[in-house]
C-alpha cells in the first residue's frame, strides 16, 4: 500500500487494506486449515489456547499501561477482555493434565507486547486481535464444535457475552480506531504494528504446526 494513501483513507480502511495478505497468509498456515477441517485433535486446539492466554495477558496488560492516553479509552474496553475466558476454557481443556507449553514463537510475540507503551501500539494490536475473534473466531468455535465435538464450556474465549449484537459492535470500534488522534507518523507506525501483529501471530501458528501433524 503507498505511503501517500495514509494521510486521506480512515484508520481502520488503512489497517484492512494494509494487513490484508499478512491476514491471508496467517489463516491459510497449514495448522489453521487441518485444525478448521477436522484432521487435528482437542489437543492442538487446547495449545493454541495456552498461546492464547498468553498472548492476551500481555494485550491486556498494554491496555492497562496506556489507557490514560488519549483515544485509548474508546478502545480499552473490558467487555473484550479475554484472560478470564480462556483460563476458564483451559481449566476445561486440561483438567487436572498437563498444561502444553508456551511456545518460543508466542514469547517473541508477548516480548513485542510488553515492550510497548503507546495507543497505537496497543491499537494495532486490539485491532488484529478482537476485532479477529469477532470476525472468524466465531467461525472457528463453530468449527470446533462440528469437528471435535466441543461443548460451549470450552470455548468461552469466542463468546462474548456483554456485546449483544456483533456487527454494530464491530462498527463502532472501527469508529473508534478512525477517531484515534494521530498524525501521519502515528498512522504510519498502527500500519507498521499491525503488520508485525500478523507476522507474530503467523509464526505461533506455523510452531503450532511443526508439532501437531493431520490424522490420516
Amino acid at each position: 500500500m503507498s505511503v501517500t494513501a495514509l494521510p486521506t483513507a480512515p484508520v481502520s480502511t488503512l489497517l484492512r487494506e494494509a494487513t490484508q495478505d499478512a491476514h491471508s497468509r496467517a489463516e491459510t498456515t497449514p495448522f489453521v486449515t487441518d485444525l478448521m477441517s477436522g484432521r487435528l485433535s482437542i489437543a492442538a486446539f487446547t495449545a493454541l489456547a495456552v498461546q492464547h492466554q498468553a498472548i492476551y495477558t500481555a494485550l491486556e496488560d498494554l491496555g492497562r499501561r496506556v489507557t490514560e492516553q488519549p483515544g485509548a479509552g474508546a478502545l480499552v474496553r473490558p467487555e473484550l477482555e479475554r484472560c478470564a475466558a480462556l483460563a476458564e476454557d483451559l481449566r476445561m481443556l486440561t483438567g487436572e493434565g498437563p498444561v502444553p507449553p508456551v511456545l518460543a514463537a508466542t514469547e517473541r510475540y508477548t516480548d513485542r507486547l510488553n515492550s510497548l507503551d503507546d495507543v497505537a501500539g496497543y491499537a494495532s494490536h486490539a485491532y488484529t486481535r478482537y476485532l479477529g475473534d469477532l470476525s472468524g473466531g466465531q467461525a472457528i468455535k463453530r468449527m470446533m464444535q462440528r469437528h471435535y465435538g466441543m461443548a460451549d464450556e470450552g470455548l468461552t474465549f469466542y463468546t462474548f457475552a456483554q456485546i449483544e449484537k456483533i456487527p454494530p459492535y464491530k462498527a463502532a470500534y472501527r469508529t473508534a480506531l478512525d477517531e484515534l488522534p494521530l498524525d501521519e507518523t502515528g498512522r504510519e507506525r498502527m500500519v507498521a504494528e499491525a503488520r508485525a501483529a500478523f507476522r507474530y501471530n503467523e509464526a505461533v501458528f506455523v510452531e503450532l504446526g511443526s508439532q501437531f501433524r493431520p490424522v490420516a
